[in-house]
């Protein structure tokens, strides 16, 4: 891309009603608040441009007939009500009973299969309960006080209000003129310093937003803002940035639309408004210090009288909790199994993972709502399981396969019993499968807890009000069968008003379609010639790191 057509792209956007370059300062201004750097925008415009260049040449001969247009009308546009069934493998398990010798034998030939290849280890551990431990703590207004004085600033405020003008797109080919509308609108409300009062921006929206419910309320959006890192693109956050009054300097296109904003007044976060928040804050810090301190103590004394009972009791009064609640036990577990009352906890299998030997007592570690201190009691090396272990999942197993031979058949069974989709629902609530009628349903959505199919969907197509499908439809693992009580065909007299609207965004559709596909095509032969090549192997190091799990089950904000 050259560096005039860079020019004339930046012109573009950043040009005010009369259509003339808002000037470098303001550009400048735009660009740093919203990009960071005008190098990398600068350099992000001009692959758009080299990327707009190579997608016009490559779709140039793409084209959509009238006949496509209508037909593609008509697919999107006819709307079905539809009764089905859903003959799922679940249903149809739940439905079989096995006996223990069919248990036994179908253990006998796969016992392979349920083999444990880690050791499993019997654990039996104190708790610590985090908010039982603490629930004496005493926290004075004072504390909070001096909690809300050590606050930042931002931290001191509810949010800041917000106006809007909200402009909607209704065709694609009205795009430019809302956009068109909105720089308009805002040069008549940019003063020399780019600010607006609230009266005027009120009078604005109320004459021209297309929320109502704002339009109402001078534009002023319900709720106040705040900025959120996790949201760094969000459509109101951006306002914060701006002084009081200003108005933003170009429109905002979001979601399809265009906006204008307007930066209102922050509102101060008073300490009785804060108090709720901070007392949860400051008592979930100081609970975790009580339990984990507690934690601590037991863990010592655990350790000189390796008695989980007798510490039990010696703690109980401390914890505010009773001996029993304090001792807990689990069954044989391994990694990544979900424990009863801990879950699939990675601190806790780093915990126990050196307890090797009946008796060797582990470290105080964070669970779910407190601090676990486990005592090896047994353990199991690899082995085949015996049969009484793995019973229910023999089971589960021996039913799955089951009716996933069976499922094709029962469903055509049930075809077979039913005459017209008047009766479908009620055939298929009698035999316990998963039945409803869907009304209004379009190609392309999802047909109730059928999902979603294009075969489905094909079929429903052909078929006229009365008609039934009399071969069950394979969708995911399940199998569907449907038929039409109902069916309403589009109205052409509506296609004649958006034809022209409907062939421009046919066409658009294609025009990347067949342009993605290019793409697709050019990098698969350059990974094949090997001037594109990936590493799998760095790719495979390269896992996100996860967030540190809060000690003791917690998740409070930081000082």
């Amino acid at each position: 891309a050259s560096d005039a057509e860079l020019a004339e792209k930046i012109r573009k956007q950043f040009s005010d009603a009369s259509g003339q370059f808002v000037g470098f300062d303001r550009y400048k201004e735009s660009i740093t608040s919203r990009f960071g750097s005008i190098e990398k925008f600068e350099q992000d415009q001009r692959d758009e441009i080299a990327q707009d260049k190579l997608r016009a040449f490559i779709s140039a001969s793409v084209n959509v007939s009238d006949e496509e247009v209508q037909n593609e009308f008509k697919r999107g546009n006819t709307t079905f009500n539809v009764s089905y069934v859903v003959v799922s493998p679940e249903k149809v398990a739940a439905k079989i009973q096995p006996s223990d010798q069919e248990l036994r034998a179908f253990y006998d030939s796969h016992k392979t299969d349920y083999r444990y290849l880690e050791p499993q280890k019997k654990i039996k551990y104190l708790f610590i309960n985090t908010e039982k431990s603490a629930s004496k703590l005493q926290i004075s207004d004072a504390d909070l006080k001096t909690e809300y004085d050590n606050l930042k600033p931002d931290a001191k405020q509810a949010g800041v209000k917000v106006q809007q003008i909200l402009l909607k797109v209704a065709r694609k080919d009205l795009d430019s003129q809302v956009e068109q509308k909105a720089k308009d609108l805002i040069a008549k409300l940019r003063g020399p310093n780019g600010v607006a009062t609230e009266q005027a921006f009120a009078d604005a929206a109320r004459g021209n937003s297309e929320d109502p419910t704002t339009a109402k309320n001078n534009g002023y959006i319900s709720q106040l803002v705040k900025k959120n890192p996790n949201k760094p693109d969000a459509l109101y956050e951006r306002a914060v940035d701006m002084q009081v009054g200003e108005v933003s300097d170009i429109p905002i296109k979001y979601a399809g639309n265009w906006y204008i904003l307007r930066r209102g007044d922050a509102v101060p976060k008073t300490f009785d408004e804060a108090k709720a928040e901070l007392l949860v804050s400051l008592r979930n810090r100081r609970s975790y210090g009580v339990a984990f301190k507690l934690a601590t103590e037991a863990q010592k004394r655990l350790q000189e009288v390796k008695d989980v009972q007798k510490v039990a009791q010696e703690f109980a009064p401390k914890a505010n909790m009773t001996a029993a609640e304090m001792v807990k036990e689990t069954g044989y577990i391994k990694p990544g199994d979900d424990v009863p009352d801990i879950g699939a906890n990675q601190q806790f299998e780093a915990a126990i993972a050196p307890l090797n030997n009946p008796g060797d007592i582990g470290g105080s570690t964070g669970v779910k709502n407190g601090f676990a201190i486990p005592v090896l009691e047994d353990k199991k090396d690899p082995r085949i399981p015996e049969f009484d272990e793995v019973k229910t999942k023999i089971a589960d197993s021996l039913k799955n396969d089951r009716a996933k031979q069976q499922l094709e058949q029962q469903a055509k069974d049930l075809v077979a019993s039913v005459n017209s989709p008047d009766t479908l629902k009620a055939a298929g609530e009698k035999a316990g499968f998963e039945s409803d009628v869907a009304e209004n349903y379009k190609l392309g959505g999802q047909l109730g807890k059928a999902g979603a199919s294009s075969t489905v969907d094909e079929l429903l197509y052909a078929m006229k009000a009365g008609e039934m499908q009399k071969t069950p439809i394979k969708v995911g693992d399940n199998y569907v069968i449907f038929g039409v009580t109902k069916r309403t065909d589009a109205d052409m007299a509506e296609f004649a008003k958006q034809r022209d609207s409907l062939k421009n965004s046919m066409l658009s559709d294609r025009q990347n379609q067949v342009f993605e596909d290019y793409i697709a095509g050019v990098q698969e032969r350059m990974k094949q010639s090997g001037k594109i090549k990936i590493y799998n192997d760095v790719l495979d190091t390269l896992e996100e790191d996860e967030p540190a799990a809060m000690p003791g089950g917690l998740n409070f904000p930081p000082q």
